[in-house]
């Protein structure tokens, strides 16, 4: 029976860019990458058969695309004109037009507070910069997905009960998932999961059937703003 691959897209794009900082607003590789580095699980060892693929899953949501005023300048920004904005609309055209992969879109909470990204909270503690210091490129809208871990969940439940695979891998990072796996493995799923090389919760290997990543291992740590 074939393997289905189910990807976090919000945790792969985070990990797309720690691997490839070069390629940070480059929608033509980051789909390009998810598409190799899923089918890269279709082998399956030295002297192995290729396994079957059903089919690719990328689980995502549109962009922010509302006005808002931003904190610090006042000022009205338009979302729907930035870079991010721009990648996750190419990014997602992209993936629509790849071999056997199906995009499913959740939605955005229409609740959008402002945060620091991460640089400007790891300079404040370490007391490298002052609250005085922080600057427009500092503040970003926090975003909430809505809608996709339930996607998810539904799909590795469908999956598992109408025997459509005998292997499911998911990429993702946390533990979110862990009581869709517990079904999938109950019905006698092989199920694997793919951090990216990050680093994943304690004893959250206990379930499932194994851990394999297939991309390239990160560079040392850069920090990065935060995505929106």
């Amino acid at each position: 029976m074939p393997t289905a691959i189910l990807i976090d897209g919000a945790f792969f794009i985070k990990r797309f860019r720690r691997i490839e900082p070069q390629n940070r607003w480059n929608a033509a590789r980051a789909a390009e990458c998810a598409h190799r580095w899923a089918l890269a699980h279709l082998a399956s060892g030295k002297g192995a058969p290729r396994r079957e693929l059903y089919r690719i899953f990328f689980y995502d949501c549109p962009p922010l695309t509302t006005k808002l005023h931003h904190p610090l300048t006042k000022r009205s920004v338009d979302f729907s004109k930035s870079e991010e904005a721009q990648f996750r609309n190419e990014l997602h055209a992209h993936l629509r037009v790849k071999r056997k992969m199906a995009l499913r879109l959740g939605h955005l909470s229409k609740q959008v507070r402002w945060t620091l990204t991460p640089e400007a909270i790891e300079k404040l503690l370490k007391e490298k910069m002052s609250f005085d210091e922080l600057a427009p490129e500092h503040v970003v809208p926090g975003v909430r997905q809505k809608g996709v871990d339930m996607r998810i969940g539904i799909d590795v439940s469908a999956l598992a009960f109408k025997r459509c695979v005998d292997q499911i891998v998911l990429i993702a990072g946390d533990a979110d998932f862990v009581p869709a796996a517990k079904q999938a493995r109950r019905e006698g799923i092989d199920f694997v999961l793919d951090p990216l090389w990050a680093h994943i919760p304690d004893g959250l290997q206990e379930h499932v059937d194994g851990l394999r990543t297939t991309c390239p291992r990160p560079a040392e740590r850069v920090l990065l703003p935060g995505p929106w």
